[in-house]
């Protein structure tokens, strides 16, 4: 795989890094929070793992250097390098929700799933998780802290409803707030956000709550996973809530005239993609397959057909 990296700075000693899933540029987004104690936030996939050692290489981090790496949640696009770059980064201690530590310390289930959901496609897409010696990993539970020196924090809020280990990290100084995939996929090209409710933990309400939630901690900026840097914040939000409300709606649709899971894909497709400029503006079939591996129809309705099983 191409390791050539893109840094950008953003600014309060934040560094964004393409961590180039698959090899897509533009897909999934690790941070380092160049610190008294640099943090890497959402290191990516296990194939990403050499394209964030060189990036950290050219901010000056090395080997020894990095203090903490912080995963919002634990699938694979954000949290399938941990072990890797743990390896590579020996004194870094890891941290993670309760809810995930077990699977970063023997990641056989997780791997065995994600394996019947993928197929061979996994390898290409993600590669292998490598277990994290227990002894280095930290664990925040409703609230943590990350300190990241010099009186900087990163503050842990545990966000459920897209994943039930799902934590939103929020920079003391710089008022940033990292929020994984809780407030879904942004796209820079055309400002749209899109949902992300994949099986088996979506829940509206919790999902619901958690952006609620980020809203009231104020931050200046959400940097999302997918993708980048936003300003925006009340609208954003307000923003994500609302397509999850009418994803949701579509999908009780779908369910209620009894169509099966591609069927009601469809459907939903059909009756929300007036509702993003990326429908009309996003053409390249590489972007257009790009934004399928990342967030397709299928995998979000699942997650709803899942979440209103459950409660029928």
């Amino acid at each position: 795989m191409d390791t050539e990296t893109t840094v950008t700075p953003l600014g309060g000693d934040v560094y964004e890094i393409d961590t180039r899933m698959a090899g897509y540029t533009g897909i999934t987004a690790g941070y380092l929070i160049l610190s008294d104690r640099p943090c890497l936030v959402e290191p990516g996939t296990a194939g990403s793992a050499p394209v964030v050692r060189r990036a950290l290489t050219e901010l000056g981090v090395g080997p020894a250097d990095l203090a903490s790496v912080v995963v919002t949640h634990i699938h694979l696009d954000h949290a399938g390098g941990v072990g890797d770059i743990a390896e590579m980064y020996p004194q870094a201690e890891v941290v993670v929700h309760e809810k995930g530590a077990r699977h970063l310390a023997g990641p056989e289930r997780l791997m065995r799933s994600a394996r019947m959901v993928y197929g061979d496609a996994l390898d290409t897409l993600f590669g292998e998780l490598k277990p994290t010696e227990a002894a280095r990993i930290r664990t925040v539970e409703d609230i943590g802290t990350i300190d990241l020196g010099g009186g900087r924090r990163l503050e842990s809020y545990y966000s459920p409803g897209h994943a039930k280990h799902h934590v939103g990290l929020m920079d003391s100084q710089t008022g940033d707030l990292y929020v994984g995939d809780a407030a879904g996929i942004y796209i820079p090209e055309t400002a749209d956000v899109r949902p992300l409710t994949p099986p088996p933990d979506f829940d509206l309400e919790t999902a619901l709550r958690s952006l609620a939630k980020f809203q009231s901690l104020q931050p200046e900026r959400l940097l999302f996973a997918h993708y980048g840097p936003v300003s925006e914040v009340t609208d954003t939000l307000e923003r994500s809530a609302e397509e999850l409300r009418v994803w949701v709606d579509a999908v009780k649709d779908a369910r209620d005239e009894g169509l099966e899971l591609d069927h009601a894909a469809a459907m939903v497709l059909e009756r929300t993609k007036d509702r993003y400029r990326m429908t009309k503006e996003i053409t390249d079939p590489e972007s257009i397959e790009k934004y399928e591996i990342l967030n397709s129809a299928v995998s979000n309705v699942a997650g709803i057909m899942h979440a209103l099983d459950r409660h029928a």
